[in-house]
């Protein structure tokens, strides 16, 4: 299945079609075998050379094993599954580069920094289940009660799509969840960049969180109360860019597009978690980008972070208030090109 198939699968895929009818659309050839001419793939298994979906055939070093009819259909259809669950867009070909959003946001969210790497990677956009157009039948509350939930999805997603030293690209919760998904799967990617993180939001002791539990606790309150209203007070602050409100109209749209239910436990699980131990496992160089003014995350909160990884760059952006991302994309897109050190490519 090339990349070009997986892109139509997963249209075809959003716009209604069934996982059987898909699948019959792309049969399994006759013979079990998989050899490296027939499908592209390179020989040890360190990836396919066609951009295929990876898990249709199970590779040994050195040669390929014989795999079930039954079974590739299964693996088909799992991974159908997956591209389906999280609306997932792909574009351009090349190094993996995945792009996570945050709370109350989806996918769109990165709509004017990701098509800047289209024609060097192959660009990853998906929404996080119970966000944007994902299957919000596939929300389990437990699963999604800590982090870690996000963060095997990640892995999945990362692991059906042939993810190998990829590059993760996460805004503000989602920073978090790809420090998560690296220290839990080292081998996915090798480096990542994170937008506005913070392993901890409540001050603790000498840590500098941001926010009291008092008000932690209250902002949430206020969420279960009014979903409405709690969107429209939040998302100014969130955004800052005071003399551009278009951008908090537009956050707070999205805020309020999301589910209520699901909101309010999302917001639990992102504003009451701490993950500071886990800045320690992650192997892969990281960016940190701060915002200069970021009232979610404050300037100290991004050096902590810094300060905590084994091998990270900091960067204090220009940029103010939450979600560079969208206030400022050009100089959002100029670090992460100095990251990877990377040219930027002509207008």
């Amino acid at each position: 299945m090339s990349q070009e198939q997986v892109e139509q699968v997963t249209h075809a895929l959003n716009n209604g079609a069934s996982k059987a009818a898909v699948c019959r659309s792309f049969k399994v050839p006759r013979s079990t075998r998989i050899d490296t001419q027939e499908s592209g793939m390179e020989r040890g298994g360190e990836g396919l050379a066609d951009g295929s979906v990876h898990g249709l055939a199970e590779p040994r070093r050195g040669h390929w094993t014989r795999v079930d009819k039954g079974e590739r259909s299964s693996q088909r259809t799992e991974i159908l599954s997956v591209l389906q669950r999280h609306h997932v867009q792909m574009a351009g070909s090349g190094t993996a580069m995945m792009f996570a959003h945050g709370f109350g946001c989806d996918q769109n969210m990165w709509r004017w920094v990701a098509p800047a790497f289209t024609g060097r990677y192959r660009t990853i956009l998906f929404d996080h289940v119970g966000a944007g157009r994902s299957d919000l039948s596939a929300f389990d509350p437990a699963k999604y009660a800590s982090l870690d939930g996000y963060a095997l999805d990640v892995i999945e997603l990362a692991r059906a799509l042939d993810v190998q030293g990829g590059i993760f690209v996460g805004h503000s919760v989602s920073a978090m969840i790809g420090v998560l998904a690296a220290g839990r799967a080292p081998e996915l990617f090798s480096k990542l960049v994170l937008v506005g993180p913070s392993p901890r939001y409540i001050d603790d002791g000498d840590y500098v969180g941001g926010f009291s539990e008092a008000q932690i606790h209250e902002l949430l309150a206020f969420l279960d109360s009014n979903h409405m209203g709690w969107s429209e007070a939040m998302a100014p602050v969130i955004m800052g860019n005071k003399d551009r409100p278009e951008l908090a109209g537009e956050l707070t749209n999205s805020f309020c597009r999301t589910d209520p239910k699901i909101a309010q436990h999302f917001a639990r699980t992102t504003f009451l978690s701490d993950n500071r131990k886990d800045l320690g496992k992650v192997q892969a160089r990281c960016l940190v980008l701060q915002c200069s003014d970021d009232v979610i995350a404050p300037e100290a909160v991004g050096r902590y972070v810094h300060a905590h990884l084994p091998d990270s760059q900091f960067v204090l952006m220009k940029a103010t208030g939450h979600c560079p991302n969208l206030s400022a994309p050009e100089e959002t897109i100029a670090a992460m090109e100095d990251f990877l050190g990377e040219t930027p490519l002509a207008a």
